[in-house]
């Protein structure tokens, strides 16, 4: 074609090498509409109906439209030598553009290839985003070199031999990619978390689920939906809190302590046990240890007419039996994990009754919920066994002092 319009295009060297250079610029731009507008379309509608979602994904990741961009340079390079004084100018450039199209293709196919892998099984166990990041990185940097090399005409491997030169320079202005690389190899390697764990890292005041993991930063959705976002290395340099165990366990813990005003501590007469045998949980305890108590003191002879002889049932003791019964009567309660309820050393708030089981439920809102209900009901029924949870005095308490 070039042949064919050179006889109508002026004869003066410059002039001609001009008119060249804009015949190649149309030709290209329509050839690039064509591929772009026609090729492209047809090959999308195409894809479209596939049933597999591969082509789907390389489609939206524009990996065949960028592809488009090395027509034009095609053409300009396969008909540069009709322009005599502007061939070596041309040729360069367009394999400075093939090679920026073929790097601009990779960059896509990559980002593809994420999202391919996102929809498979393999993607809950580990994340590649940070190992794509640091190959795109890589060929984005020698295919830079690439370029500079094609434009100046010079070896790609003695550009590149420079570089090794500057290696100590490239270390440093690269060190918080290489930290951010190697915390990426930690967090895959030992699997210390993954988008979706609730991960909790007060020094950065991040407490939420993880939301994205990239080769520089992790992203962390805070519980008031603000988004810390913290830079790789550093948060694998510190100390982090990852709640993924408690959620694959199925079973959330309750740590909490009822302090017992002391002086309401005292020795269970008849009155009380006859009492707390109508407490349908306590019943066949109150019996059983009813029968133990008296069995031992009549074995050793002991005069019962006084509380302090003999062994006695004491209404704290009584009261941990009550939590015991009631809590393995709950079926929000998990059966299986560690169920303890226990008494603490005295302090000056009280004697604390520590309750330390599971519930079955891992969820934030109704885990809340269930250990509420536990403690609303706990404190509830204290005053039913003689006992008092202990509270600092206030104001009031002291007016009463006063009016008395």
């Amino acid at each position: 074609m070039i042949e064919y319009l050179s006889p109508y295009l002026p004869q003066h060297p410059l002039l001609h090498s001009l008119s060249i250079l804009g015949a190649l610029t149309i030709i290209s731009l329509i050839a690039f509409w064509i591929t772009q507008k026609v090729i492209l379309t047809i090959l999308t509608k195409m894809f479209r109906k596939t049933s597999t979602q591969l082509d789907d994904i390389l489609v939206n990741r524009n990996v065949f439209t960028r592809l488009a961009y090395i027509v034009p340079a095609l053409i300009f390079y396969n008909f540069a030598y009709a322009a005599p004084q502007f061939t070596f100018f041309i040729q360069r450039a367009s394999l400075s553009l093939m090679a920026l199209s073929g790097l601009l293709v990779i960059n896509s196919f990559l980002n593809a290839l994420g999202d391919i892998y996102q929809q498979t099984k393999y993607s809950e166990r580990m994340h590649i985003k940070s190992y794509l990041q640091i190959t795109k990185l890589i060929i984005n940097i020698l295919g830079s070199v690439i370029i500079v090399a094609v434009l100046i005409g010079k070896s790609p491997t003695l550009l590149l031999s420079g570089i090794g030169a500057m290696t100590a320079v490239l270390m440093l202005i690269f060190k918080d990619t290489i930290l951010s690389l190697v915390a990426s190899l930690q967090i895959s390697s030992n699997d210390l978390f993954k988008i979706g764990d609730w991960i909790e890292a007060p020094q950065f005041g991040a407490d939420g689920d993880v939301i994205d993991i990239a080769l520089h930063a992790v992203k962390i959705q805070n519980w008031d939906k603000t988004i810390s976002i913290i830079p790789t290395h550093k948060l694998i340099d510190s100390a982090f809190r990852n709640w993924r165990g408690m959620s694959e366990s199925g079973g959330r813990r309750i740590k909490r302590s009822l302090y017992i005003d002391m002086n309401s501590i005292r020795l269970c007469s008849e009155e009380m046990l006859e009492k707390f045998k109508r407490f349908e949980v306590l019943k066949d305890y109150v019996e059983s240890k009813q029968k133990e108590v008296t069995e031992h003191n009549k074995s050793l002879n002991i005069d019962t007419s006084e509380l302090i002889n003999g062994r006695r049932l004491t209404n704290v003791g009584t009261f941990r039996a009550y939590i015991e019964a009631y809590l393995r009567n709950n079926s929000k309660i998990h059966p299986e994990m560690t169920f303890l309820i226990r008494q603490l050393e005295p302090i000056s708030r009280g004697l604390p009754i520590q309750i330390y089981v599971f519930t079955n439920d891992t969820d934030w809102v109704r885990y809340e919920g269930i250990q509420a209900d536990i403690f609303d009901h706990l404190l509830a029924v204290i005053p039913e066994f003689g006992l008092k949870v202990f509270q600092s005095p206030t104001g009031k308490d002291f007016s009463k002092l006063r009016s008395k």
